[in-house]
């Protein structure tokens, strides 16, 4: 057992209902976004309401692989985007990129970054913000509904989450 367990945290749908409600206000005060980019998997929940809830037709998504943080470039290594809208798509268009939750902040920054060279004016928003897992101290998301020191486990997710938290029994056996 390890002296700093990580502690685990069961979102309900009401709460990020919450969240969303948290989210609207700051994300209007930018004026419209001409596309979305959803972060699969996490970011296509939040990201699906969001868009319909700020009236966002071009939604696209990016799907982004990192290495295994094992290896001798550990979380320093660079990822792989096994989907990625092509710029034309993005080109001068302000963008919004979603993703559940913002950890070590790879993914959403790679994503990010990547928008930006595409042409576009990104900003990235997350339900959670964790910065006490955030590789990057001067960076954070642009938007995010609440801030965490948690592993969150959010209502789509919560049979996989449970189970790879133990608290679940397998599905019993149909004879």
């Amino acid at each position: 057992m390890t002296d700093n367990p990580l502690r685990h945290e069961l979102i309900t749908w009401p709460d990020v209902d919450k969240l969303i409600d948290v989210l609207l206000p700051q994300l209007r005060s930018v004026g419209s976004f001409g596309a979305m980019v959803l972060i699969t998997r996490g970011g296509v929940i939040p990201g699906g309401m969001l868009a319909e809830a700020l009236k966002i037709t071009h939604l696209l998504t990016a799907a982004v692989d990192f290495p295994s943080t094992t290896g001798s470039a550990g979380l320093m290594a660079w990822p792989s985007f096994l989907q990625f809208p092509d710029d034309d798509l993005l080109r001068g268009r302000t963008t919004l990129i979603v993703d559940d939750v913002w950890g070590s902040g790879r993914t959403s920054t790679a994503v990010r970054e990547r928008v930006l060279s595409a042409g576009a004016t990104p900003y990235t928003c997350v339900l959670h913000f964790n910065p006490y897992r955030s590789m990057f101290k001067k960076a954070k998301p642009d938007f995010y509904g609440g801030v965490t020191d948690a592993y969150i486990v959010y209502p789509w997710e919560i049979d996989r989450g449970l189970r790879n938290m133990g608290m679940l029994t397998p599905d019993p056996e149909v004879n």
